[in-house]
């Protein structure tokens, strides 16, 4: 009796929990299903959704979807650098002996703690110093500095990397490196997934960086471009609205900003899938 009371505190808990916080974010979509041209506001409808993406597209000659491919490119060239370097650099720190090492892992502790704003200026000035500002690639290199991808892969292979397999690699004759490609790496899946949809989901919110370093409209990411979305927006600025063709209105907004969200759910979905799976059981069988 008492295990069944105790069960159905724990659903209530959670139903309620759930409609706390899930009321705010359903009520939130269902904006974008609305219609709202500045005279009124209609009920939701599928086809109001549609009328509403066409006027996102429409604002400023389609610049919303240059955004979301600019952030795009550099979210994915920055997640791709910071798994190719998170990897074999915890690796190294969570594995081999060398000078220097309880140094190098107080210093990548000590990089993830420090803002990102603290850095924006400094980097601006030495990409300026080499006239790369307003150039996606540079912002992509950038966003490959992921100390916290380290601080992951250091953890991963510290915690699950049995190092029975190491020294039995080490009397087959296999150096650092061959070790890492050959036994550490098939089996860090779960690693990869964490480090990829962790840097994927702070490049894509990243703020400042594009704001510095792209700073024309048409180079921007999706970040700084919702800004500028609401600051067009004659809820917010009707002086500036006032001389553009396209005004966008709540319901436009709550669409471009669920749009701007689903690369990072479709992320999520993807990772997932080696998240749950616990790929590094059984790498002792044998």
């Amino acid at each position: 009796m008492s295990s069944s009371v105790g069960r159905i505190g724990r659903i209530a808990t959670l139903l309620l929990f759930a409609v706390v916080f899930g009321y705010p974010l359903l009520a939130f979509l269902s904006v974008a299903f609305y219609r709202d041209t500045g005279s009124g506001s209609t009920g939701p409808a599928l086809g109001n959704a549609t009328a509403n993406w066409k006027a996102v597209l429409a604002f400023n000659d389609g610049a919303f979807l240059g955004w979301l491919t600019n952030s795009v490119i550099v979210a994915s060239v920055g997640s791709l650098i910071a798994v190719i370097a998170a990897l074999p650099a915890g690796y190294a720190i969570a594995r081999l002996r060398f000078r220097g090492r309880r140094l190098l892992r107080f210093l990548t502790l000590l990089t993830m703690v420090i803002p990102n704003t603290v850095l924006v200026i400094p980097i601006y000035l030495e990409v300026s110093a080499v006239g790369a500002v307003n150039n996606l690639w540079v912002v992509g290199l950038l966003m490959g500095f992921f100390p916290f991808g380290v601080y992951l892969a250091y953890i991963h292979f510290k915690t699950t990397l049995p190092s029975q397999i190491l020294e039995s690699a080490r009397l087959d004759g296999l150096t650092d490196i061959q070790t890492f490609f050959k036994i550490a790496l098939p089996i860090s899946k779960q690693a990869v997934a964490l480090v990829a949809f962790f840097s994927f989901v702070a490049n894509w919110t990243n703020f400042f960086l594009p704001l510095v370093l792209l700073p024309l409209s048409t180079s921007t990411t999706v970040s700084v471009g919702l800004q500028q979305l609401v600051s067009s927006s004659p809820l917010f600025d009707p002086t500036t609205a006032a001389g553009l063709d396209v005004r966008l209105y709540a319901p436009h907004l709550a669409l471009a900003t669920l749009v701007t969200t689903l690369p990072v759910l479709i992320v999520f979905v993807l990772a997932q899938r080696y998240l749950v799976r616990g790929q590094t059981l059984g790498a002792v069988k044998g």
